[in-house]
C-alpha cells in the first residue's frame, strides 16, 4: 500500500476588477473575447450592458463591476468579456461578463483555498467559495452559478431563449 494522499486539484481562470483578483472555475468559462460593440437594451437593469452577436447567438453582457457594486470605468485595451455558462434552477444560461483584464489560468488544491471571511466583505459572501493567496494579494474564488440571482437571470435567460427561438424559426 502507498502512503500517498490523493489531493483534488481544481483549475481556475483569474481576472481582475480594479486591483482585486477574482477566479472562476474554468468549467464555467466557454470563451474569452476582446471587447466587442454592445447593443444597448432599453430599460435593462444597470448591470446589463446589452447584447453582442456571438456567431449568430444573441449573448447578453453583464458589467461585472456594476454587478459587484464597483464604479464603472472606461474600456481599456485589456478589457475583455468572459463567456460563461451558469446554471440556475437546472437551466443553462450563457452570458458575457465584462472584466477589466484576464490574468491567468491557475491550479489550486483544496488545501490552498481558505474559507471566505464572514464579515467585512463588500461582496455577498454566498457567491464567494473561498480565498486563495497570490503574492501579497488574495484571489476571491467565485461560484458563478450563485453570482446572479434567479430573478436577474430571468432577464438574461429571456435573451438566450429568444435567440434560440429565432434560430429555429429561420
Amino acid at each position: 500500500m502507498s502512503n500517498e494522499t490523493h489531493t483534488t486539484t481544481h483549475t481556475y481562470l483569474t481576472f481582475r476588477l480594479g486591483k482585486e483578483y477574482f477566479a472562476s472555475n474554468v468549467s464555467k468559462v466557454l470563451n474569452i473575447l476582446e471587447m466587442l460593440p454592445i447593443t444597448h437594451i432599453p430599460k435593462a437593469p444597470d448591470y446589463m450592458k446589452g447584447v453582442i452577436n456571438l456567431r449568430g447567438l444573441v449573448l447578453p453582457v453583464i458589467d461585472t463591476r456594476i454587478k459587484f457594486g464597483m464604479s464603472p470605468v472606461e474600456v481599456s485595451p485589456s478589457t475583455g468579456i468572459l463567456v460563461l455558462d451558469v446554471q440556475v434552477d437546472g437551466v443553462s444560461v450563457k452570458l458575457g461578463a465584462i472584466v477589466d483584464s484576464v490574468d491567468e489560468v491557475i491550479e489550486l488544491e483544496a488545501a490552498d483555498i481558505q474559507e471566505p471571511p464572514s464579515l467585512g466583505t463588500k461582496y455577498r459572501s454566498e457567491f464567494i467559495e473561498g480565498m486563495a493567496k497570490k503574492d501579497e494579494s488574495f484571489i476571491m474564488i467565485l461560484n458563478m452559478d450563485k453570482v446572479f440571482s434567479a430573478d436577474e437571470l430571468l432577464v438574461v435567460g429571456h435573451f438566450n431563449t429568444e435567440s434560440t427561438d429565432n434560430e429555429t424559426t429561420k
